[in-house]
């Protein structure tokens, strides 16, 4: 295991945000993290959801997350601004905006909650995989930067631009972890939660310009539970429902090594042809 100093982490300086008035605060955006227009999708998320979870204001832990790309992100500065729009006894409501050379890029809604013990149930169980440390890990050299920020171990559904071929199913199944290795918190879950490759590649084995408009993770887990989890690999299963006339979902889920479901997202993605 490589020790890593969290502070000092791709991740942990790719999220950094400065106050710099109520509710505002200054980003930067990461080259590690650079996507095929601005940053990956996961980072600008992580980093809305960093926004609420360091102001003076925020109560609980996230329970959902709803991103939308209203336009791309330029390399360079950004502000976000983040708003408690109602707090309750043990929820709260946010909405955010992240702006840039005086243009809304992306807008969320964050929804926090204290939880309290209750009856609970999982119904979606993890479904069988070989163990990660059985498995090879994906080779990111020559693909776009932010992949080499993770530890891909993929079962089945990988993307291999090399050797294009139709696939039978958009589905994916895999283990994945930061690289370097990084304790999990929310803002990293967030980010892993879109580490997916776009269904569309793993369906056709091919690529085409596509940009993701709307993202939504349901957070199924609490601090304590990610803490006991610490740097450990994470199984992810994503499949696409329809790809029609332009765009195509995203339904995707992850559980820790010992099954616990901890994220589901849905997201819907914009493609050209």
């Amino acid at each position: 295991m490589t020790e890593v100093n969290v502070s000092s982490h791709a991740f942990d300086q790719a999220i950094r945000l400065v106050p710099t008035e109520p509710n505002q605060f200054r980003g930067h955006t990461s080259e590690p993290y650079a996507n095929m227009v601005g940053p990956f999708g996961g980072i600008t998320a992580a980093t809305l959801l960093n926004a609420v979870l360091q102001h003076p204001e925020s109560i609980g832990e996230p329970v959902s997350l709803t991103v939308n790309f209203a336009g791309p992100i330029e390399t360079g500065e950004f502000t976000i601004e983040a708003v408690p729009v109602r707090t309750n006894r043990s929820t709260q409501h946010w909405t955010l905006q992240l702006r840039q050379n005086g243009m809304v890029a992306t807008t969320a809604t964050v929804f926090c909650a204290m939880r309290r013990e209750t009856w609970s149930e999982q119904e979606l169980k993890a479904p069988s995989a070989p163990a990660p440390e059985s498995l090879e890990q994906l080779p990111t050299e020559g693909r776009r930067g932010w992949i080499s920020n993770y530890d891909f171990r993929f079962v089945s559904g990988s993307y291999d631009p090399a050797r294009p071929y139709e696939s039978a199913s958009s589905r994916s199944l895999l283990w994945i972890r930061d690289d370097p290795r990084r304790a999990l918190n929310f803002p990293a879950l967030t980010a892993i939660g879109d580490s997916f490759f776009p269904r569309l590649f793993t369906r056709r084995q091919q690529f085409v310009p596509i940009g993701t408009v709307s993202l939504t993770l349901y957070f199924h887990t609490d601090s304590a539970q990610l803490r006991q989890i610490g740097d450990d690999y994470l199984l992810a299963e994503a499949v696409a429902n329809q790809t029609r006339n332009n765009y195509f979902d995203q339904s995707a889920h992850l559980w820790s090594r010992d099954g616990q479901l901890l994220l589901s997202t849905t997201q819907i993605v914009y493609y050209k042809e």
